[in-house]
């Protein structure tokens, strides 16, 4: 459970992963009775508005929220009855299977893209130094030694075997100029609100007097957008179509107005090594590394035939569409809980 700054998140430590370590921004909840039938149901009960009420409450502070060890101790968990626990083990493995489906058909995606361009294996040379002629850092305005490494050059090399556009010449950027009304309640997505590992959406509800001074780019679902901050985390997204009313995007982003297929096409080259080593080229800064408008036009984009891109956007689709499913499960599982407690009136 994340203990600092959106308090109140969670997540099953799968036993996949083995044994690992967990930042100390986390809380880490183990259980004394293992039972993956009980382990549901608690999940989905601090998922829901009687968990997330009692954690909100407990939370202190003012500009970031956090929580403590003995809060987390101190939450009163309702009692279900067996059958009942059986029933969320159940919601608990269908949202998992969903969920595994959705990053499979993704991998598929970005295997057949590196595939078609001969980099499954892509490896660069390691050097301790590079060479390069005056006139390409005076070109360039850059004269830090990270900017001119090998790999950089190597993907762009590998690139260039193929036909290859400028995002630019494929897609049209959204400005932001939208007025923002005070008063006026909007749903507004920062970079935190996308998923890295899926490329889906959330927005949350915020008035616009307290939206931050750069949110003033406008969307109506189905655009590109890609996150200039930290790039290579790969926080890029295709909004979703219904976010068609008072939606606002946070302009920390890059958004693009692009059709399908070119459009999932585009996220899975962008996601891949091959977007996110030009993105981590022309970064500025050190803790917040950042990228401009101009740094995402100027990216440069294989072009595969459209039969390809159309085989990779069916991809990209069929995880969208399992994610989708679980994000339904999930909050079908959370509704029951509260139903269950409802029932009892207690």
């Amino acid at each position: 459970m994340s203990k600092i700054g959106t308090v109140g998140r969670l997540s099953v430590i799968s036993n996949e992963l083995g044994e690992v370590n967990i930042s100390e921004n986390n809380i880490g909840i183990r259980l004394q009775n293992l039972d993956e039938n009980l382990r549901s149901f608690i999940l989905f009960f601090l998922l829901g508005k009687y968990g997330q009420s009692q954690i909100i409450r407990k939370a202190s502070g003012n500009i970031q929220l956090k929580l403590n060890v003995i809060d987390i101790e101190n939450l009163i968990l309702p009692v279900a009855q067996r059958d009942q626990n059986e029933l969320f083990a159940n919601y608990f493995r269908q949202i998992t299977e969903s969920r595994n489906e959705s990053i499979n058909f993704y991998r598929e995606a970005e295997n057949l893209l590196l595939k078609e361009l001969g980099l499954e294996n892509f490896k660069s040379e390691k050097k301790l130094f590079s060479i390069v002629n005056f006139s390409d850092c005076q070109k360039a305005n850059r004269i830090d030694p990270d900017f001119y490494q090998q790999k950089y050059f190597d993907i762009l090399s590998a690139i260039s075997k193929n036909k290859s556009e400028k995002i630019k010449n494929i897609a049209k950027r959204i400005n932001g100029n939208q007025k923002i009304i005070r008063d006026r309640e909007y749903n507004y997505t920062k970079i935190s609100d996308i998923d890295i590992s899926s490329g889906s959406a959330n927005s949350n509800k915020i008035i616009g007097k307290d939206l931050p001074a750069n949110a003033k780019i406008r969307i109506t679902g189905g655009e590109l957008a890609i996150s200039k901050v930290r790039p290579t985390r790969g926080a890029i997204a295709i909004i979703p179509e219904k976010f068609s009313e008072n939606h606002i995007i946070s302009g920390a982003f890059s958004v693009y107005e692009v059709n399908s297929p070119i459009r999932e096409y585009l996220q899975v080259v962008l996601k891949s090594i091959i977007g996110k080593l030009q993105m981590e080229r022309p970064t500025t800064g050190t803790s917040y590394p950042t990228i401009t408008d101009q740094d995402v036009e100027n990216l440069l984009i294989p072009i595969l035939p459209k039969a390809i891109q159309e085989k990779i956007a069916d991809f990209v689709r069929l995880s969208h569409s399992a994610r989708q499913k679980s994000k339904e499960l999930l909050e079908s599982a959370k509704k029951k809980v509260e139903e269950l407690i409802e029932e009892e009136g207690d």
